[in-house]
């Protein structure tokens, strides 16, 4: 059971509290997950930010959050380096 599960936060939460932390913005949020070829809408993400009981919520799915989030690691790391091919002639 993941330390997140235990508290009784959703991926919702968690996508809050990341957004908040990063102060991105909904623009911000639009980029970083095109770095990994995710579309996802303004509108989208305001029905991922709004409350619980409110008619236009909508659930965050684990797709959405695990591609944000790899967006994220690109976005404040950089892109991964290509691996050099290794000659087998050595």
């Amino acid at each position: 059971m993941s330390y997140f599960y235990k508290m009784g936060l959703t991926n919702n939460d968690i996508f809050k509290k990341l957004r908040v932390a990063h102060k991105l913005r909904d623009d911000d949020i639009v980029k970083i997950c095109a770095l990994v070829d995710f579309r996802i809408s303004k509108s989208e993400l305001g029905a991922l930010f709004r409350k619980e009981d409110h008619p236009k919520y909508m659930e965050c799915g684990d797709q959405i959050l695990r591609n944000f989030l790899n967006g994220l690691v690109i976005h404040l790391r950089g892109p991964m380096p290509k691996k050099e091919e290794k000659n087998d002639n050595n």
